[in-house]
């Protein structure tokens, strides 16, 4: 078979088909206002082979639009302007530091989740300059990122980056190494203050105003593993995360990568503002994996400006322990919705305490700002000065109240939330009377050495029981069942009996494990 030349003179041409005038001024129509050409469409002036060629025009530069669109987006021009603002901060520490425990330099206890973020993020074992059990001799050093915040040389790193430091040194994106001298630390929010002296035109980023959105852009700058000046690109993930470290929780989680020598790094939005400060990530092998966690702008914000005004951060303070409101608690309390935050006890003599707040109390709002959770609150609280009055919305027995009160200073061995995990060292001279369904043995605390005068002591906990699923453990003191108090076993079967009364599916209990207390919803349905 001879391969012969195809003949496409018997294919049917191809004819466009003709316009009518009335398509083609609205097209110009279209296209005076695409390309912006502001040519009068209206009218029969134009001829239409001008019209046409408009049309052909708008279209093309209508594709290009689009094609450009699609095309990946650089960040070029952003690192330009943004990267010499950032710097690397080196810090010295002398051997006493150095060769303390691992737990004594951490600002966060010991197998804490934050602790062990930083054990993955900062220098080895966790911390700038291999702080821990084999921390070397003599001087050692650590690497961590910041940025100026000021032509002056106010920079912003983290504290645990410069925390417990002989020396610090920043290196600029042009080479040039500095002396920083530390104004101020908050070990709260992990954020510290440094200060380059001799100029006033270093390059400095913004803080952003905005709140960034889920799923924006943000670019990462920093000195991983001591690199030097890095980008890398990733999106916003979620916001307002609780990563454990305290009540003032509140991270960007971003998904650029994050890696050791990145702490103190600002995270940049797309308009080139700083919307974080990368401080912990989490990670099984110490290497980015995609999450990462900055403090937001707003917060940066309000810390930095005490730093730099007076070295210190105060916060105010109600003088309550709280806990979150679940579902259980809720219930109990004929709630709605699982929102709010529990008193589980009010502080002596403190403003709360004051001004009329009481155990079970839930503080609904503060200054008529909705209060979601016991997070939210101990956030807003400590972001108010001491000596500021407020007013707090609050559910007493079932009622609504109001409630002002001038806030006091929240002292530095203190913090606003509950503690339910303490540990009870009392022990019992009896197992007391058996609560079988719930899984306790109780006895009035007058009667068991220790254990205080008021409520009944948990003298033993069935491991399988519901309350040893709730957390009891041996020791504790009921103080309070169903708003009732009790002081004697009996008191608290009745207090159940009622409960089951009015159909309650659980129960709300007043627990005081040593200094603390808490409240515990347990289920009546099997007990």
């Amino acid at each position: 078979m001879t391969d012969r030349p195809t003949d496409f003179s018997s294919l049917p041409s191809y004819t466009p088909p003709r316009r009518s005038l009335f398509s083609a001024r609205k097209l110009a129509l279209m296209a005076s206002v695409v390309t912006g050409l502001g040519v009068a469409a209206y009218g029969f002036g134009p001829a239409l082979r001008d019209v046409d060629v408009l049309t052909t025009t708008a279209h093309a530069q209508v594709n290009n639009t689009i094609r450009n669109a699609q095309q990946p987006i650089g960040f070029a021009d952003i690192v330009e302007h943004v990267k010499p603002s950032v710097i690397s901060v080196s810090v010295k520490i002398n051997e006493k530091v150095a060769s303390n425990d691992n737990s004594e330099d951490s600002p966060f206890p010991p197998g804490s989740p934050m602790e062990r973020f930083f054990r993955r993020f900062g220098g080895p074992d966790g911390f700038p300059g291999g702080r821990g059990p084999r921390g070397g001799r003599g001087m050692v050093t650590g690497q961590g990122s910041g940025f100026f915040i000021s032509a002056d040389g106010f920079a912003v790193t983290n504290n645990h980056v410069v925390d417990s430091a002989d020396k610090v040194e920043v290196t600029t994106d042009d080479g040039k190494t500095y002396t920083a001298k530390v104004i101020g630390t908050d070990a709260r929010t992990d954020l510290a203050l440094i200060k380059v002296e001799g100029r006033n035109d270093f390059p400095f980023a913004k803080l952003s105003e905005a709140q960034p959105r889920i799923g924006d852009w943000v670019l990462a700058v920093g000195n991983p593993f001591g690199l030097g000046g890095t980008v890398t690109a990733g999106i916003v993930s979620a916001r307002g995360r609780d990563i454990g470290n305290g009540p003032y929780d509140d991270f960007i989680q971003i998904d650029a990568p994050v890696n050791k020598g990145n702490s103190g790094g600002p995270a940049f939005n797309t308009e080139g503002e700083v919307v974080g400060v990368n401080t912990a990530i989490y990670s099984p092998s110490g290497g980015s994996v995609g999450i990462a966690f900055s403090i937001p702008a707003s917060t940066v914000k309000t810390v930095i400006k005490q730093l730099q005004d007076k070295g210190t951060v105060s916060r105010g303070w109600i003088g309550v322990q709280i806990q979150p409101v679940t579902a259980e608690i809720a219930d109990s309390l004929g709630l709605k919705k699982a929102e709010g935050a529990l008193v589980a006890e009010p502080q002596a003599n403190g403003p709360a305490a004051k001004a009329g707040v009481e155990s079970g109390d839930v503080i609904t709002a503060v200054n008529d700002k909705p209060v979601r959770d016991a997070r939210e609150l101990a956030r807003t609280i400590g972001g108010l000065a001491p000596g500021a009055t407020v007013k707090l919305n609050v559910l007493h027995k079932g009622q609504d109240k109001t409630l002002n009160l001038t806030l006091g200073e929240l002292p530095n061995a203190k913090e606003a939330k509950a503690n339910p995990d303490t540990d009870n060292d009392r022990g019992s001279a009896t197992r007391g009377t058996e609560l079988p369904k719930l899984g306790l043995n109780i006895a009035p605390a007058s009667s068991v050495a220790g254990a205080g005068k008021d409520g009944v002591v948990v003298t033993n906990v069935d491991p399988r029981g519901t309350a040893a699923e709730r957390g009891f453990k041996e020791g504790d003191v009921i103080l309070e069942v169903a708003g009732k108090t009790v002081a004697t076993p009996n008191e608290v079967r009745d207090a159940l009996a009622d409960a089951r009364k009015d159909n309650k599916n659980s129960v709300l209990v007043r627990v005081r494990s040593g200094d603390g207390s808490r409240f515990v919803a347990l289920p009546l349905g099997r007990g």
